[in-house]
């Protein structure tokens, strides 16, 4: 059977219309004489027809019998006038030849709808065929056997009669309805002309076919002659086939002959211009050619020339923005009448092998599906749900928007809670590329913005060396440590990071080597810190400040099942049977043996516990140790952390405070003690002068509550009044510790200890105003750790409290002071009754 590429369409059978003019039917009678013609298909696949007079004699007269065998074709259509060549390969086929010929030379080809269907059924095949006759039979040496039939004319099955051993059907001629009119002539013409023209077109169709095409007469037979020859669909093939109305066949085959010219004068111009840029091409191969061996005679060829040759390539390869290509081509310039020994050669060589290696047009595609990315957040990191939530809304307006132009993120918390993990896990959602880059205790600008080429062994800035290696100008770019950037004679980094964290400026960010305009719009900045005071205000503005708080126990116990225990026991080679951990040695863990906000002690607890473990299995121990309190103590030790609150606080004139720290909230004690002197307040504990004007404030406060209840005076002037912050090798400063000075003071004044479970924090004015403070998150946090069960909080931190996790908001009791008063309250245990 015939195979071709085009998918067979189930066109609909087209309506009959009755002929309003006169019209000469052309009725298709038993006895039919045709010219035959040979579809020749020549070795680039283009068809051409060619005339094939007296191949067979058998052909010219033949009588059309009632019933004939039927032959399915698939990826073709058989028109009448035409000789096609068939490849029979399926049994039933094999089976019709066999039994037909020689008796009875007379089938009907008729095409199937699904080409893929093997044994079709009559359902499977178009009801309009051709009836053909077979003028050649070929069988070939691996039993296959190729066929040459000629179209006689359009037949329609009337009735099927058999399926089996191949189909069979009675059949009818269908007949055509031809109008020669002054329109049918014009349009055959026309035909005519397009026809040449597409064959003037094809240079692969040999100048038979215009022979051909001169000699067809008939309406019919040329559309038929043409519609054969035509690139068409099947269905456009049947289709053409069973229109019985000459004009309309001619009219459609117009149609699709101008098309196929469209095509081919668009091919021929778009063969014309690669033909042009070609001779362009090898004109000015050719001259290179011809100026090297000139130079060669001439002892002028040398590595230089190689070299330039390379670096020209280079640069046209770079694709490089246009300042950066005219700046290529003017050091290109000076290299070529530079001597290779100058000392100015190999420093533009550098230069312009550091430009073509940067990424100017090279990016990677973004993978902006946010389920994606809330799963791989999900599964890098616990909790910090806020900060999740806030990547993914980044992340679906880059998708909805690409090229908004979105905000640096600045991610600020205590050290061990996951800022920098969390670039990672952002460059692996977005499929982008991750670059990390540290600015802890960079003074110099010039490491960000390079040195200019007038130094000996300048080189860029850290940014484009940075973006070089990572080989896309749209990486995920972290700057770790912002707060710990310094500042001295060289000049100050963070005035660099101005124009390098905005996006309306960093679109033409021009390092100091390169001199040339290298755009970081592209790329995502991500910036950590743990605490934000020392950020420049102009620099903070530049940046959408998202704060890490440190971990809870319920959620550092849940990152230790989940991640810390699995990852130390892979880097210390133990499998899951040799170790068995469970929640209460994770909690004994956490709680006598870390304190602090993030997990890395926590992990490298688990860590010393699980190098214990492996030295025993080396050892030659096969069974499984579970971790139990005892393990516990023997490999890390006795409890490094122990609850002081009820020792601390049983004496009069202690109170419990909260701070905020650069790593985590914290506790801390303000003692009070009194002896005579001469009234002077001392205040010690390395405290700021912040710190030093809140306990002058809360004596202030004191004495004159004390005038206000009668006390006197006189005696409290013969009293020197000491105040000491413990832990004296920590510098302590801020106005949060004021209601905590003041009730230390107050209880030592009273003699009346403060409870020991109550923890305070806020600033206090001299008229007894409680003010709102900041790291309410973290000083709960670290007061919940701590074992507190109440905090007193300013009335107006009351807000605040909806960023406390839900667990230990409802596990602690506040008090929202107002006034000192309410603090006094809350904080001091009522005075003993005498009996």
């Amino acid at each position: 059977m015939a195979r071709t590429s085009s998918k067979s369409t189930s066109p609909k059978k087209p309506a009959r219309k009755k002929a309003t003019r006169k019209i000469t039917r052309k009725k298709t009678s038993k006895k039919i004489r045709k010219k035959p013609l040979v579809n020749a298909i020549d070795d680039q696949g283009m068809v051409a027809v060619i005339e094939a007079d007296g191949l067979h004699g058998e052909a010219d007269h033949f009588e059309l019998p009632g019933e004939v065998a039927v032959l399915p074709i698939r990826n073709t259509v058989a028109f009448p006038g035409t000789i096609v060549p068939l490849s029979i390969q399926r049994d039933k086929s094999a089976k019709l030849l066999n039994d037909v010929l020689p008796d009875q030379k007379v089938v009907m080809c008729i095409a199937q709808r699904d080409p893929h269907v093997e044994d079709p059924s009559p359902d499977d095949l178009f009801e309009v065929g051709t009836a053909m006759m077979v003028l050649k039979l070929f069988r070939t040496r691996d039993n296959t056997q190729n066929v040459i039939v000629q179209g006689l004319s359009r037949v329609r099955v009337v009735e099927w009669i058999a399926s089996e051993p191949f189909l069979r059907a009675r059949i009818e001629p269908v007949a055509e309805l031809v109008m020669r009119t002054k329109h049918t002539e014009a349009l055959l013409l026309n035909v005519r002309n397009l026809a040449r023209q597409a064959v003037e077109l094809s240079p692969n169709i040999p100048e038979e076919a215009l022979t051909v095409l001169n000699n067809i007469d008939e309406p019919g037979a040329l559309a038929d002659f043409l519609a054969s020859n035509l690139q068409l669909d099947l269905g456009d093939k049947q289709t053409l086939l069973e229109e019985t109305d000459v004009v309309k066949r001619l009219e459609s085959v117009s149609v699709h002959l101008q098309r196929q010219i469209d095509l081919l004068e668009l091919s021929d111009k778009i063969q014309d211009q690669v033909r042009a840029n070609v001779d362009k091409t090898q004109r000015e191969y050719f001259l290179n050619e011809q100026l090297k061996a000139i130079r060669k005679e001439l002892g002028q060829y040398d590595e230089k020339t190689v070299e330039l040759a390379e670096l020209k390539e280079k640069v046209v390869a770079a694709k490089m923005s246009k300042p950066a290509a005219a700046e290529a081509s003017r050091e290109l310039g000076k290299l070529e009448k530079l001597p290779t020994a100058a000392p100015e050669y190999n420093v533009a060589r550098t230069y312009l092998d550091i430009l073509c290696e940067l990424p100017w047009s090279v990016a990677t595609e973004d993978q902006l599906n946010v389920g994606s990315a809330k799963q791989i957040l999900d599964r890098d990191h616990f909790g910090l749900s806020k900060v999740k939530r806030r990547i993914l809304e980044y992340l679906a307006v880059r998708s909805l928007a690409p090229k908004t132009r979105g905000p640096i993120l600045c991610f600020v918390g205590p050290p061990g809670v996951g800022k920098t993990s969390l670039g990672q896990s952002i460059a692996r959602a977005m499929g982008r590329k991750f670059i990390r880059m540290s600015l802890g205790g960079m003074r110099d600008e010039a490491e960000l913005r390079g040195h200019r080429r007038t130094y000996i062994g300048a080189m860029p800035g850290r940014i484009i060396q940075e973006i070089r290696k990572a080989g896309a100008n749209n990486p995920v770019f972290m700057l770790d440590e912002l707060d710990k950037v310094g500042s001295d004679f060289r000049g100050d980094p963070t005035s660099a990071l101005l124009e390098i964290l905005d996006p309306a400026q960093n679109a033409t960010f021009q390092d100091h080597y390169l001199n040339v305009p290298f755009d970081l719009s592209d790329v995502m900045f991500i910036a950590t810190a743990n605490y934000m005071g020392t950020v420049p205000p102009a620099l903070r503005d530049r940046m959408e400040v998202i704060s890490l708080p440190g971990y809870t126990q319920r959620e550092k116990l849940q990152i230790a099942k989940r991640y810390l225990v699995k990852r130390q026991r892979t880097e210390n080679g133990l499998k899951a049977t040799q170790i068995r951990w469970n929640d209460e040695a994770l909690r004994l863990i956490v709680e006598q043996y870390t304190r602090e906000a993030g997990v890395r002690t926590l992990e490298r607890q688990i860590g010393a516990i699980s190098r214990g473990i492996a030295a025993k299995v080396a050892g030659g121990s096969k069974r499984s140790r579970p971790v139990t309190k005892r393990l516990i103590t023997e490999l890390l030790g006795p409890r490094q952390f122990e609850s002081e609150l009820a020792q601390r606080t049983a004496v009069p004139g202690v109170a419990t405070g909260l701070a905020y720290t650069p790593v985590g909230g914290t506790i801390l004690f303000i003692e009070s003690t009194m002896y005579p002197g001469r009234g002077h307040l001392i205040l010690t504990g390395q405290i700021g002068d912040v710190m030093k004007e809140s306990a002058q404030a809360a004596w202030s406060v004191v004495k004159t509550r004390a005038a206000q209840e009668g006390r006197d005076m006189g005696e409290l002037g013969k009293q020197d009044v000491h105040v000491h912050v413990p832990a004296g090798a920590v510098p302590k400063d801020g106005p949060s510790a004021g209601v905590a000075m003041f009730i230390s003071l107050v209880s030592l004044l009273t003699n009346r200890p403060v409870r020991p479970d109550v923890a305070m924090t806020g600033e206090i004015t001299l008229r007894g105003l409680v003010l709102p403070i900041g790291g309410v998150k973290e000083k709960v946090i670290a007061a919940k750790a701590a074992g507190i069960k109440t905090v007193i909080l300013p009335a107006a931190n009351k807000k605040d409290l909806h960023d406390v996790p839900a667990d230990i908001r409802d596990s602690l009791d506040f008090v929202f002071a107002r006034r000192v008063d309410d603090a006094l309250k809350a904080a001091i245990l009522p005075e003993k009754k005498k009996k």
